[in-house]
């Protein structure tokens, strides 16, 4: 890798971790547990976009690892561990389908698996199943979250010059 591509990398990470630790700091936006905009995920999108959904791993992990580190939360690494993982994964599949376009597509898609992933492990820690009832919740919110991230890292996207 070479220092130029390494430097840009880091500044997304360095992006993407500040916000994560702002959203963490915020209140909460609705009386149900869990939803978050999710926008430290447009950076995600962005180096997706820019780079390969590798780097966007390498980010994303970061992202979750200082964020939890910094940001005081060793429970919620878990969830954005097995959150952010499976939606990346299918997140990454989809937008090789596309050809990288219709990032909105594929941030809802992402937002929706990032829910899903979190369930899992709550399920998993929990020992029950009873969390699953927060899904439809959680599919409503990630839809309109996933929409908004998508557009703001098509928009960024495409205001950002060319590598």
């Amino acid at each position: 890798m070479n220092t130029h591509r390494m430097t840009q990398l880091s500044l997304y990470t360095a992006c993407s971790l500040i916000i994560y630790i702002i959203e963490a700091a915020l209140p909460p936006l609705t009386p149900i547990p869990g939803i978050k905009p999710g926008l430290a995920n447009i950076i995600t999108l962005l180096v997706m976009l820019r780079f390969s959904a590798r780097d966007a791993l390498v980010v994303m992990l970061l992202r979750v690892t200082l964020g939890s580190i910094f940001a005081g939360q060793a429970v919620s690494f878990l969830y954005s561990l097995s959150g952010g993982v499976l939606s990346l994964l299918f997140m990454a599949l989809l937008n090789r389908f596309l050809h990288r376009r219709m990032i909105v597509l594929t941030s809802m898609t992402g937002a929706l698996l990032h829910n899903i992933g979190q369930l899992l492990c709550a399920a998993l820690l929990t020992r029950t199943m009873g969390v699953f009832l927060y899904l439809p919740w959680l599919t409503v919110s990630g839809l309109i979250t996933g929409l908004f991230t998508g557009f703001c890292a098509h928009f960024i996207n495409k205001a950002l010059p060319r590598r």
